[in-house]
């Protein structure tokens, strides 16, 4: 068995995970304000992803994790030449977190809007940081011919090592995409979890905004040429009709995979031809970090295999489990909601159900 492929094959999964299950976590957080009129609708909106958004980071944990222990010169490179972007990445996680447990600890409008907009500002950012992290992937870091990432003048260390990479085109065109990929993503979900008119509002931007994205998505597949990208760009407007025609588990189904296909397209941009790049050089081509040069010894990778099989799929069958739980739909309007909470007993529209951590 060839572990470093195989190892590669799922520290891309565990990045599609997270990107798949966290897209909506992120669309919901910005765009519960947006279509939510009222506090007991932007609550409901909190109340789709209450159970479960400290589950779907769980996956971040999962993707870091293998990245380090497989490829630790992938990971040196990639969390070393983006520092400042990964710190913030994590401050702004923490901020979503306390934004959405906090919201029902006090029970008043005035306190409800803060951490809306908390949860607001930090999903936006975190859409946009994790749209520019990926855009970075495609294009590469400066990295050197002793594997260092060096900042602009050519020189180690520096602020403009981890700065610089963010304003490269691919950073910013991944930090357009992250958030419209996080807005389609969002409303299909919403759409699917809640009732009345916040469903309604959900349902149509999807339809206002997935055929846009997909016309980019068909823009980037003519400029690099990617098959994937074309295949979610074919899989946005499949969201877009579902959404239309009131298909609303088609419709997330849909933009789930989108966001899945545009994830593998970032990890395998440069991997259809020659060897496998996992991150480029911006400086030489002789410096990129390939799938065999970056992969831990063999005796590393058969150690993790035996943790992965014990670990990985009782991670999964949580997770499946947690979400046959929460699948109720949750109602927008005021009152109780049946079913949505732990044990079936109803919840205030305006209050978040708990995490279950």
């Amino acid at each position: 068995m060839d572990l470093p492929v195989v190892w590669f094959g799922i520290a891309v999964l565990a990045w599609v995970l997270f990107f798949v299950l966290e897209g909506f976590d992120f669309g919901v957080g910005f765009l519960g304000p947006l279509l939510g009129r009222t506090d007991a609708e932007r609550g409901a909106a909190v109340r789709t992803v209450g159970p479960v958004w400290d589950g779907n980071e769980v996956w971040l944990v999962a993707a870091i994790g293998v990245t380090f222990a497989a490829f630790p010169d992938w990971y040196a490179a990639l969390l070393s030449g983006l520092y400042l972007p990964m710190v913030a990445i994590l401050l702004l996680l923490a901020v979503r977190g306390v934004a959405i447990e906090f919201r029902g600890k006090h029970d008043s409008a005035s306190w409800h809007a803060r951490c809306d907009a908390f949860l607001a500002s930090s999903s936006l950012l975190l859409a946009a940081g994790w749209g520019a992290v990926l855009g970075v992937l495609v294009h590469g870091l400066a990295l050197g011919a002793d594997g260092e990432v060096h900042s602009g003048g050519g020189a180690l260390g520096g602020l403009t090592r981890s700065l610089a990479p963010l304003g490269t085109p691919w950073a910013v065109l991944g930090a357009l995409a992250g958030v419209l990929l996080a807005t389609v993503h969002g409303a299909t979900f919403l759409s699917l979890r809640t009732t009345g008119v916040l469903r309604v509002r959900a349902r149509r931007l999807a339809v206002a905004s997935a055929p846009a994205l997909a016309t980019c998505a068909l823009a980037v597949f003519v400029a690099a040429g990617h098959p994937a990208v074309a295949a979610a760009a074919a899989l946005l407007a499949v969201a877009a009709v579902a959404a239309w025609r009131r298909a609303e588990v088609l419709a997330f189904a849909a933009s789930s995979l989108a966001v899945a296909v545009a994830v593998v397209a970032v990890f395998t941009a440069h991997a259809l031809d020659g060897p496998v790049v996992l991150l480029p050089s911006t400086l030489s081509p002789a410096a990129d970090v390939t799938l065999r040069a970056a992969a831990a010894s063999q005796g590393a990778l058969e150690l993790i295999s035996v943790v992965g099989v014990v670990v990985l799929p009782g991670v999964v069958a949580y997770q499946l489990w947690s979400y046959w739980v929460f699948r109720r739909r949750v109602a927008s309007g005021h009152g109780p909601v049946r079913g949505s909470a732990r044990g079936g007993r109803p919840v205030p529209a305006g209050v978040p159900a708990r995490s279950g951590r």
